[in-house]
C-alpha cells in the first residue's frame, strides 16, 4: 500500500469512527451500555497497539545499533546528544512558558461554569513515585530482555548505545557478519512494519469510535472553551517550532511537513506516540536523515522532549487552581514551571503519563487532587493534540541535529525509498 493510499485511508477511518461513535452514543440506554459497546470498539485499537509495541523493541534496536556500527569513534554519538539535549531544553523551556502564559491569558477555570468535584475526592491516579533520582536509574536496564518484553524505549536505547559502540569497534570477521545480520533485521523489521500499518485505518476507526460512543460529541460543547484555547495554544507552539525549524532547514521544511502527515495522523488518532514511531522513522529516513541520527534522537525525545505533553500539564495545573479560586504568585508559577521540567522527564512509559504528573505535581502546591474529575472525562481530547504535538517535536528535532551535523543526504522527493511506496 502507498503512503499515500494510507494516509487517505486513515483520514476516511477517523471520519467513519466520530461518525458511528455519535451514532451508537445516541441509541444507548446509559452509560454503562456506552462502555460496553465501546469495548469492542477498543478491541481494534488494542491489537493495533499490540502489534506496534510488538515491532518497537526489535525496531529501535536495529536501526541505532546499525547506524552506530559504521561509525568510528564515540564523540560524533556524544556531539549529536549534546545537540539534541540542547533543543529538548528550549523546546521544554517554550512549551511551559506557552502553556502557562496563555492559562493566565484565557482564565478558563474562572470563566467555565462547570460543577466542581467535592474537595476530599481521590482521581484514583498515584503519582508520587516519578522523581528525577528514579528516572536516572530507571535508565539503565538489570536485563536487556526484560526491557525489550516491557517496551522501555530508554533501557533499549542504553543497551544498544554500548552494543553498538563496541561493535563499532570490533574488527574482523565477526563485526561483518553481526553488522550484516543486524542490517538484515533492520530491512526486516520495516517489512513487518509495513504489514502492522495496513491495519492502522481500522486502530484509527476503533479508537475514534470508542472514544465519541462513551463520551459523545455533547462533551465538546461543555467544555469546547477550555479544549478550544489548548488547542490554540498547540498551534501557538508549532508556529515557534516550525519558525525555529525554519532557520536550520529553509525551504525543505515544507517537504518535511508533507511527509509528517501520515505519523501525524496516527498519532492524533490513536492517542499514542508509539503508533507514529515507525511512520516517522520512514519519513524522517525519506527526507534524507540518516537511520544513525533518527534512531538516536527519536527515542531519546520520547522521554526528554514531550512538548505538548508539559505544555498540558502546566495548562492542567494552573486550570484546577483557577477552578477552585486558588491563586498562584509569580514565584510560585516559576517554581512549577522548575518542577515540571524535573517530574515530566520521569513519565516515559508511565500510563496516562500526563495526567500521572499533574496528580503528582497538585500536592506539592496545596492543591486538591478532586481538581484532576474536572478534566478526565475529556482527557482523551487533549491526548490527542498532545501525542500529535510530541510527534511533531521530535520530528523537527531530529531533522534540525542532522542538518547541524552536515548529514541530511539529498533525497530526491519521487525516489520510492521505502517499500511502502509500491503498491
Amino acid at each position: 500500500m502507498s503512503t499515500r493510499k494510507l494516509t487517505a485511508r486513515i483520514g476516511i477511518a477517523m471520519v467513519l469512527g466520530i461518525a458511528v461513535g455519535s451514532a451508537c452514543h445516541s441509541m444507548v440506554p446509559d452509560a454503562a451500555a456506552a462502555k460496553e459497546v465501546a469495548s469492542y470498539f477498543s478491541l481494534g485499537t488494542d491489537i493495533f497497539l499490540r502489534m506496534i509495541k510488538m515491532i518497537i523493541a526489535p525496531l529501535v534496536f536495529a536501526t541505532l545499533v546499525s547506524g552506530l556500527s559504521g561509525m568510528t569513534g564515540s564523540g560524533a554519538i556524544g556531539r549529536i546528544g549534546v545537540k539534541a539535549m540542547l533543543w529538548f531544553l528550549c523546546a521544554s523551556l517554550i512549551s511551559l512558558l506557552l502553556g502557562i502564559a496563555l492559562v493566565n491569558f484565557f482564565e478558563p477555570g474562572m470563566h467555565m461554569s462547570i460543577p466542581l468535584a467535592d474537595i476530599t475526592s481521590s482521581s484514583g491516579l498515584k503519582g508520587g513515585d516519578i522523581n528525577l533520582k528514579g528516572f536516572i536509574a530507571h535508565l539503565f536496564p538489570k536485563s536487556i530482555t526484560e526491557a525489550m518484553a516491557n517496551n522501555e524505549i530508554l533501557q533499549i536505547l542504553v543497551f544498544s548505545l554500548f552494543f553498538g559502540c563496541a561493535l563499532s569497534f570490533v574488527k574482523g570477521k565477526g563485526h561483518d557478519t553481526i553488522a550484516k545480520m543486524i542490517d538484515d533485521l533492520t530491512h526486516i523489521m520495516f517489512r513487518i512494519t509495513d504489514y502492522v500499518m495496513a491495519f492502522a485505518p481500522v486502530g484509527v476507526f476503533a479508537a475514534l469510535a470508542s472514544t465519541i460512543t462513551v463520551e459523545g460529541l455533547g462533551i465538546l460543547s461543555t467544555y469546547g472553551l477550555l479544549i478550544g484555547e489548548f488547542y490554540l495554544g498547540l498551534i501557538l507552539l508549532w508556529a515557534i517550532q516550525f519558525g525555529v525549524a525554519y532557520l536550520f532547514l529553509g525551504k525543505s521544511l515544507g517537504r518535511l511537513s508533507g511527509l509528517m502527515r501520515e505519523p501525524l495522523l496516527l498519532s492524533f488518532a490513536t492517542a499514542s506516540s508509539e503508533s507514529a514511531y515507525p511512520k516517522t522513522i520512514e519519513a524522517l529516513t525519506r527526507f534524507g536523515v540518516p537511520q544513525r541520527i533518527s534512531s538516536f534522537v527519536m527515542p531519546l525525545g520520547y522521554s526528554f522532549n514531550l512538548d505538548g505533553s508539559m505544555m498540558y500539564q502546566a495548562f492542567a495545573v494552573m486550570f484546577i487552581a483557577q477552578a477552585y479560586h486558588i491563586e498562584m504568585s509569580f514565584a510560585q508559577q516559576l517554581t512549577l514551571l522548575l518542577v515540571l521540567m524535573v517530574t515530566s522527564k520521569g513519565m516515559a512509559g508511565v500510563a496516562r503519563a500526563s495526567l500521572v504528573v499533574v496528580a503528582a505535581t497538585l500536592p506539592l502546591f496545596h492543591l486538591p487532587e478532586a481538581g484532576l474529575l474536572l478534566i478526565m472525562g475529556i482527557d482523551q481530547f487533549f491526548d490527542m493534540g498532545r501525542t500529535a504535538t510530541n510527534v511533531v517535536g521530535n520530528s523537527l528535532a531530529t531533522a534540525v541535529v542532522s542538518r547541524l551535523e552536515n548529514a541530511t543526504e539529498a533525497v530526491p522527493a519521487a525516489d520510492p525509498v521505502s517499500a511502502t511506496e509500491t503498491a
